[in-house]
């Protein structure tokens, strides 16, 4: 497609500017918000629907466009398809200052909000309000870390928690009990007990063996699945308590 020559600048408003530097150049495109992660993602796959300009520019804020000779000296070619792709999926995303600002807290606010679903108050059992869980995480002097997702960063939070403030808190524990029949445990114990932090009970009896265990409520599909699939619906998982746990 031929690169057009804008008449005058451009007011940026809901864009995201990806840059890429190459050949000693920079380049830059204009794209909607979100589109370009879900570019990234494979969730989006139309170039139109990224891109609120069609253009390769040396400067979006400027409307400054990029000469087809440095176009072609840095990326082999000049056609337009091919060098978006390319900084869409090798470029930085420009944020700023305010935006970032703004992304860091909300993602602060879910991080907060994931620890409170995890965690409890170690004396009454209950889980602390998502303000709380704020306020301690100021005191231990927690950071968000851009460019990381709020889940990838509550066990380093609840570490931080435990160690650097002043709130009591640990992990919340689902306690289960697990029922096979005698024919599968040979089978199926281990891999049970593997997805366990805690085994309070593991005993055989004539016709069938029976387990208590504390789980991280995210294996509880994974042992349901388990016994769906390996005990043909033989086996019996069922949910008696949530717990509190020392461990982070």
């Amino acid at each position: 497609m031929p690169i057009n020559q804008p008449s005058n600048q451009i007011k940026l408003t809901n864009v995201s500017v990806v840059r890429l530097k190459k050949g000693g150049k920079r380049f830059e495109i204009a794209c909607y918000k979100n589109k370009v992660q879900e570019w990234r993602s494979g969730v989006e796959t139309d170039l139109d629907d990224v891109l609120q300009i069609a253009n390769v520019f040396v400067n979006v804020s400027k409307g400054e466009v990029a000469k087809s000779q440095d176009l072609q000296k840095a990326f082999g070619t000049t056609d337009r398809d091919t060098i978006v792709k390319e900084i869409l999926q090798k470029g930085e995303v420009q944020v700023g200052e305010k935006e970032r600002e703004h992304d860091l807290s909300s993602i602060r606010r879910e991080i907060a909000t994931l620890v409170a679903e995890k965690c409890v108050d170690p004396s009454t059992q209950r889980p602390y309000p998502v303000g709380v869980i704020d306020k301690a995480m100021t005191e231990a002097g927690f950071s968000v870390r851009p460019g990381k997702n709020a889940k990838s960063q509550v066990s380093e939070c609840i570490k931080l928690l435990q160690t650097h403030s002043k709130l009591p808190i640990q992990r919340a524990r689902m306690r289960v009990r697990i029922s096979l029949p005698s024919a599968d445990v040979e089978k199926l114990r281990a891999k049970i007990l593997e997805g366990a932090d805690t085994v309070e009970k593991d005993e055989q009896g004539s016709d069938e063996w029976e387990a208590t265990l504390l789980i991280d409520p995210s294996q509880f599909r994974i042992l349901n699945d388990l016994l769906q699939k390996e005990s043909k619906g033989r086996g019996r998982l069922e949910t008696l308590t949530f717990a509190a746990t020392a461990g982070s």
